[in-house]
């Protein structure tokens, strides 16, 4: 019996433990490739900004080569492919766009919590802004499920509330977009990402405003 339960708590401690912790070394390097993203997003020009994404998709790429464990490293991974696939554009994006899904889906089998839930969020609005079948695998379903479930994992979070805003406008519900558009808006800022919080913040304004013209 005892030797039952022991067994028991030793399955419930890896159950509980998430699939990888990052070392100093390995934080410092998800701290530059979320702020290199920051400024390629929001500085670069727009004509500028594929170049620049596909630098840092061989960066974050090599981070998941070393910590093939970490789901940080693949969420964000997954960020920097389909920032790539958005500013390229056209029909060379769609397999970048099939990559990030990978990339993401990936971190959720490791850790579906890792960065507060960060994976369901960018997943969701990779599906949310893809084309549908037959072209790719946009699917507004799929992408209301993983919003929710980004939303129910990091409720005030500037990312988790504007993707979820972005999709209520998108399926016709501009009050309700607006409402959390405007939570994303009072959401508290997030130490060492000051230019992301900023860019994104002026995001929401223009949706804001968008919004406000329908």
């Amino acid at each position: 019996m005892m030797n039952k339960l022991i067994c028991a708590f030793g399955l419930y401690l890896i159950l509980s433990i998430p699939a990888w912790a990052l070392d100093d070394g390995g934080n410092q390097r998800l701290a530059a490739i979320q702020q290199r993203w920051a400024e390629v997003q929001y500085q670069v020009p727009e004509k500028q900004r594929a170049a620049e994404f596909e630098k840092l998709a061989a960066q974050s790429g090599a981070f998941t080569r070393s910590a093939p464990q970490a789901a940080e490293a693949w969420i964000w991974h997954g960020i920097v492919t389909s920032s790539w696939a958005g500013a390229e554009g056209g029909l060379g994006a769609l397999g970048k766009v099939k990559d990030a899904r990978a990339a993401l889906e990936r971190a959720i089998q490791l850790d579906p919590r890792a960065l507060q839930g960060s994976a369901y969020t960018s997943l969701g609005a990779l599906y949310d802004r893809v084309p549908g079948w037959p072209v790719s695998f946009g699917d507004e379903e799929k992408a209301d499920q993983l919003l929710r479930k980004a939303l129910e994992i990091n409720p005030t979070g500037i990312d988790s509330l504007y993707f979820w805003g972005d999709h209520l406008f998108r399926q016709g519900h501009p009050d309700q977009a607006r409402e959390a558009l405007l939570k994303a808006k009072a959401a508290a800022p997030r130490p060492g990402r000051e230019l992301a919080d900023q860019g994104r913040r002026q995001e929401i304004d223009a949706l804001l405003q968008e919004i406000q013209k329908d």
